[in-house]
């Protein structure tokens, strides 16, 4: 489900977000991410399924473990954006 490589006009590599904008390396949340929201988890489903990162990297940069951002994944690939939210995932299990 890899994307084509992009870059943008200043050469730097981007995949589509899961808003529809280009994302960047720069533009992906800090490493030292505590809160969480669904557009954050969302972003960096996308860079890891566009190329821009890899699964490990990703892990390695927001000290997620595999089953975390699998299970981010697979909530997406599942249920959609609504799939990550945590206050009603129930509803999704």
């Amino acid at each position: 489900m890899l994307q084509q490589q992009r870059l943008n006009n200043k050469g730097e590599q981007y995949v589509i977000g899961p808003t529809g904008v280009p994302l960047t390396l720069a533009d992906l949340p800090p490493a030292n991410t505590q809160r969480w929201v669904i557009r954050r988890k969302a972003e960096v489903v996308a860079a890891v399924q566009g190329g821009l990162l890899s699964f490990d990297e990703a892990c390695e940069r927001y000290r997620l473990t595999n089953e975390e951002f699998g299970g981010w994944q697979k909530s997406i690939d599942a249920h959609g954006l609504a799939g990550l939210r945590t206050t009603r995932i129930q509803q999704y299990r």
